[in-house]
């Protein structure tokens, strides 16, 4: 796992074959259910007392001070008390002082599928900065469905293999055919394996059990850290609980008000953005496997490379071979971090001289692939989210074919792959219940919604477009490349939000950094 705020694995849309655009693709062609009501000034309903009342039992985990505790909420929120609950991994590292405690520091870093507690674990509570890790008991909980929080799981790890190698650019009515088939055993396999939680496992439900967990906290307001798919969770809380919102950062920020469809093509461009950045500074090295004339040339040779892979794939060393897909995927890893341009250079450089090792390596790192061959809950976790939040992006491949040049449009390199890998939704077994719609949380304390000019997952006029919306939010802009801001290297950013975080004062307005 990547130790910054975007880690590789918790690529927040992507078009991921098994992802179908990590972060807020639909699903299923039925009727969303109404979304919740603000719920912060209505009393807690009785039904709900025992979980709101609950005392944590904490117990020592993971080294370092940590301390893991299991928070249990209702599967279902219209029907608590029932005993059909979900039990979810809870984690904190105490403030370390010294001075006043300003209450606990939740953090999620997005997805949605990835392990919050892992991010604790890894970065968060030992890797924010001091000041800030001396006021705040640093805390974070596995969503409903992810990771330790009673996993989705969809299929075996053979069978994802096999998934990910998918042709995701299907050429005639065949390939069309073995694309569906293969959403269809993915999803009739996140059916059989986890149909008690799957059609439970939604954001808001998810912001539901976040209020919970600040109840049993004993936090009066909830101070929230949340990267790309995470600053949806936290916008949607505020949304729900605008009078119970503490100190709020939202980085790498997403629009609610857009369509899956809109979602999945403007990210397509926002990897267009990118790989122009990564392809500028490549032409200008010597042995840029992309060559070293322009831009339009290092695309033209990419996308050449990658048909010569729709036919002949590429050895790795190993038992599979370097699809065309799991090309494409290993590219697109590389987009969300700048730092990662040189391991990309090696890593095609490689793969166009006939060894593909090393983009197979970064297509598992996207993927969650451990090199025994298992894979973590993320790409399972993800659709099971993204499929209930939003309307399918496309509920047939005829309306996929219609899309494409639009897609190409936006991106002549991943613009085919990105549109196919969106309609995975329309086949998913259980029906949606959001639809977009904007987040004000009126009455709100001040908010602040990061956005980077360059970002690949969540692009620039995202962050804008929620800032405008949420009724108390500040726009704080990173003028650079990569996934998200805060803890990426920027002294501007960091210190601004580390000096909303500590005081409560947001950044002045039109605050840009580079």
């Amino acid at each position: 796992m990547d130790t910054r705020h975007s880690s590789h694995p918790l690529r927040t849309l992507g078009a991921a074959l098994a992802a179908a655009a990590l972060l807020l693709s639909g699903c299923s062609a039925d009727a969303p259910a109404p979304r919740a009501a603000a719920l912060s000034k209505k009393a807690v309903p009785a039904a709900l007392k025992p979980y709101y009342e609950q005392t944590l039992s904490w117990r020592l985990c993971g080294g370092a001070d940590f301390e893991c505790a299991t928070l249990k909420a209702p599967l279902d929120y219209t029907r608590p008390g029932t005993g059909r609950d979900v039990r979810l991994a809870v984690s904190r590292k105490k403030a370390t002082g010294p001075g006043r405690r300003l209450g606990s520091l939740l953090v999620n870093p997005g997805g949605p599928g990835g392990s919050a507690v892992g991010y604790l674990q890894s970065f968060a509570a030992v890797g924010y900065p001091t000041r800030v890790r001396a006021h705040y008991d640093m805390v974070a909980m596995d969503p409903r469905g992810v990771a330790e929080s009673e996993p989705i799981t969809c299929l075996s790890d053979k069978q994802m293999d096999a998934f990910t190698q998918t042709d995701q650019t299907p050429d005639g009515r065949g390939e069309t055919d073995r694309l569906v088939a293969a959403y269809k055993k993915f999803a009739d396999g996140c059916a059989s394996r986890s149909g008690r939680i799957l059609g439970h496992v939604s954001t808001v439900e998810a912001a539901r059990d976040m209020d919970v967990l600040r109840a049993a906290l004993g936090d009066r307001k909830l101070h929230y850290v949340g990267a790309s798919y995470g600053t949806f969770l936290g916008a949607t809380y505020a949304d729900l609980y605008p009078h119970r919102v503490g100190r709020l950062v939202l980085d790498g920020a997403l629009d609610p008000t857009l369509s899956s469809r809109r979602i999945n093509r403007d990210q397509t461009a926002g990897f267009e953005t990118a790989f122009t950045a990564f392809a500028k500074d490549c032409v200008r090295r010597t042995g840029c496997p992309l060559g070293t004339g322009s831009v339009a040339t290092a695309r033209d040779r990419l996308g050449a490379f990658f048909a010569r892979l729709d036919s002949h794939p590429v050895g790795t060393g190993g038992p599979r071979a370097l699809s065309e897909s799991l090309a494409t995927m290993g590219v697109i890893s590389a987009m969300y971090d700048e730092t990662a341009w040189p391991q990309l250079r090696t890593a095609l450089r490689s793969a166009m001289s006939g060894h593909g090792g090393g983009l197979l390596n970064l297509a598992d790192l996207y993927y969650e692939r451990d090199t025994d061959g298992s894979y973590a809950n993320l790409m399972y976790a993800n659709p099971a989210v993204n499929c209930l939040d939003l309307p399918p992006a496309f509920r047939t491949p005829a309306e996929v074919r219609k899309s494409v040049p639009a897609f190409e449009k936006a991106s002549p390199v991943f613009g085919k792959a990105l549109a196919w890998a969106a309609l995975n939704c329309a086949y998913w077994p259980v029906r949606p219940t959001g639809t977009p719609h904007p987040l004000r949380a009126k009455g709100a304390d001040p908010i602040v919604v990061v956005g980077t000019t360059r970002d690949p997952a969540t692009p620039y006029p995202w962050a804008r477009g929620l800032a405008s919306q949420l009724s108390s939010a500040t726009l704080l802009t990173y003028d650079g490349d990569g996934h998200t801001a805060y803890g990426r290297g920027s002294g501007c950013i960091d210190n601004a939000i580390n000096a909303y975080l500590l005081t409560g004062r947001p950044p002045a307005a039109h605050t840009r950094c580079h």
